[in-house]
């Protein structure tokens, strides 16, 4: 995706760090909602770093499948009634759902679009024994990939917009006063800088794109 090593390797050794903090999070015992919601982080972080090399180029369905299917559940999660306890409560909760799986559905999007890149060459590499009959089916069959790329834009200023609402939130956020550790290890901070970066790092990928 990037032509300059050195930023490939460093967006890889961020996604990794941060796909192992969340892994390390949904190791605890928490609830079973935030062990799966870590897991899902981590699982994202993990393809996202893949996806800088071309790695599994094969398993390209599987991974946006997984991914939309995150996408969904963060989309349940936020709009589940307040009876169900375990899953997102409040306003400012809801709105982290949402954007968890505007997350993992751009995620899968980046993925699509990568596809949309190797699909064409391949297809007109490959010779086809009835070309005159398959010729006028493949305009419709990329037609819908061929207009992904045009969403990159607006999706690199949603994400980078959330990397400065974040940053803005992690700026006014105190340090907790407490040194109990397991209580900074969920401090606000730490959230609040994880999903800056995040943001940050799909609002570049999606840049590259546009």
């Amino acid at each position: 995706m990037f032509n300059i090593p050195a930023i490939t390797w460093t967006l890889t050794a961020v996604l990794l760090l941060s796909g192992s903090y969340h892994l390390l999070q949904a190791t605890k015992p928490d609830q079973l909602t935030e062990r799966i919601n870590n897991s899902l982080h981590a699982l994202m972080n993990l393809l996202m770093a893949a996806m800088l090399w071309n790695l599994a180029p094969s398993t390209m369905l599987a991974q946006i499948a997984v991914l939309t299917g995150a996408a969904l559940w963060f989309i349940i999660q936020a709009v589940a009634r307040p009876e169900f306890k375990i899953l997102c409560t409040g306003s400012l909760s809801r709105l982290k759902c949402v954007y968890h799986s505007v997350s993992m559905a751009g995620a899968a999007l980046m993925i699509t679009m990568m596809t949309s890149h190797i699909t064409p060459g391949a297809a007109e590499a490959m010779p086809l024994p009835n070309a005159h009959h398959s010729i006028p089916q493949l305009p419709r069959a990329t037609a819908t990939l061929d207009h992904l790329p045009s969403l990159a834009a607006p999706l690199t200023i949603i994400f980078a917009t959330a990397a400065l609402i974040f940053i803005a939130l992690l700026l006014r956020t105190r340090k907790p006063a407490t040194t109990d550790p397991n209580k900074t290890a969920h401090s606000p901070r730490k959230k609040h800088s994880l999903e800056a970066l995040g943001a940050a790092i799909m609002a570049l990928m999606f840049a590259t794109m546009a």
